[in-house]
């Protein structure tokens, strides 16, 4: 079963890459941009016997390794 774990910064967190990347875009004349933010995707392939197990499994592991859980939100895309 394909997984895809999106990870993106809790609302108020502040984002200095997406800070620089605002910036650099702004420099290269796009001033039409703002609020950039950064996130990352985590994809891996999962061999469960139904999406109710998997879901379970990929949200400990998103819980003890793959987010950060005091900045960060996630989302399990099965």
């Amino acid at each position: 079963m394909k997984v895809t774990v999106n990870i993106t910064l809790k609302n108020g967190v502040l984002d200095p890459q997406g800070k620089a990347i605002e910036k650099a875009l702004h420099s290269l004349d796009f001033n039409n941009i703002a609020n950039v933010k950064t996130s990352k995707q985590i994809s891996f392939d999962i061999a469960c016997k139904d999406k109710e197990e998997a879901l379970k499994q990929v949200d400990l592991m998103c819980k003890e390794l793959l987010a950060n859980i005091v900045i960060e939100d996630y989302e399990i895309i099965l």
